[in-house]
């Protein structure tokens, strides 16, 4: 089976585009000959328990079940065999909106996968067809990363997104699980949500992430908080022009920011010099700043 030449380009290498619903005379049953289209009752279909997708929004199956009652389903299932029926590997949705519409039967492709594949076309599908929530991508890349021994390159070629995506995504994880729910709800951008990241404590993150939240706070508020955070406060008395410096200050990690992608702080010891300190979160994210300041030298 071509499968990782398949996954390079693409669902539309593994399903077909569409097909041609027929008559019922036309369709064909359950003789499992290479990718043939057969038609499944419904009740012999199930999902998969490791599915990347937990949540499948109400409002969305009802829409694609109100289509498939006017047009039918034209893109069959990918599912693989088990037991005496078969388990969805592609097209959970389209299976519980058909279960809604009243249909008894779908299209469906049988294809016999290892692990690994099944999960890479899972992800894939999800993330051509149906935004993943940022959770829900991140765990899906940690599980083909440290389950199948992929290298973060491998699977952003294999599966047509660059290491930062990946890095940044799977960072997610490490937020407390309440702060993590916040941002399946959408109640938290992933970029607001990754500004929390060097408080440790679980309690004051989900504390800062609901004051993020009532607030509206900007990426820039949030990291003047968290920069803010326990320290003590200085009892030397102000400097002249430290608010004037502190707003270039600012425009300039803004503008290395926007440069290397990366958070930066500048912090000024006079009106002469300071220092300028960038993170990351990973040996990869690491490698991939020195590339682009080297990049930047050049």
């Amino acid at each position: 089976m071509a499968l990782k030449k398949g996954l390079g380009r693409g669902l539309d290498a593994l399903i077909p585009d569409s097909i041609d619903v027929g008559s019922k005379a036309e369709r064909k049953t359950e003789t499992e000959n290479k990718d043939q289209i057969l038609w499944v009752k419904l009740t012999k279909l199930e999902p998969d328990p490791e599915q990347p997708r937990k949540d499948f929004g109400e409002d969305e199956l009802n829409e694609l079940a109100d289509s498939i009652r006017t047009h039918n389903i034209f893109q069959p299932l990918l599912v693989q065999k088990k037991d005496r029926g078969y388990m969805i590997v592609a097209g959970e949705r389209r299976w519980r909106a058909a279960k809604i519409a009243g249909l008894r039967e779908v299209p469906v492709i049988v294809r016999d996968f290892n692990e690994q594949e099944k999960v890479e076309i899972q992800l894939l599908e999800n993330l051509q067809r149906q935004k993943l929530n940022p959770i829900e991508e991140g765990q899906a890349y940690k599980r083909l990363l440290s389950d199948y021994g992929l290298k973060q390159d491998e699977l952003g070629e294999r599966i047509g997104k660059n290491r930062v995506t990946i890095t940044n995504a799977m960072r997610l994880l490490k937020l407390d699980m309440r702060v993590q729910q916040m941002v399946i709800e959408g109640k938290l951008r992933q970029g607001h949500a990754r500004s929390l990241l060097p408080i440790s404590d679980g309690d004051k993150q989900y504390e800062m992430a609901c004051r993020i939240f009532d607030e509206q706070m900007t990426v820039r508020e949030i990291e003047k908080m968290v920069r803010e955070f326990d320290k003590p406060p200085k009892k030397t008395a102000p400097k002249k022009n430290t608010e004037a410096l502190d707003l270039i200050l600012r425009k300039y990690e803004d503008e290395i920011r926007e440069s290397i992608g990366a958070k930066v702080s500048i912090k000024a010891r006079d009106q002469k010099k300071g220092r300028i300190e960038i993170e990351y979160y990973s040996p990869e994210e690491l490698e991939e700043l020195v590339k682009r300041l080297v990049k930047v030298k050049a």
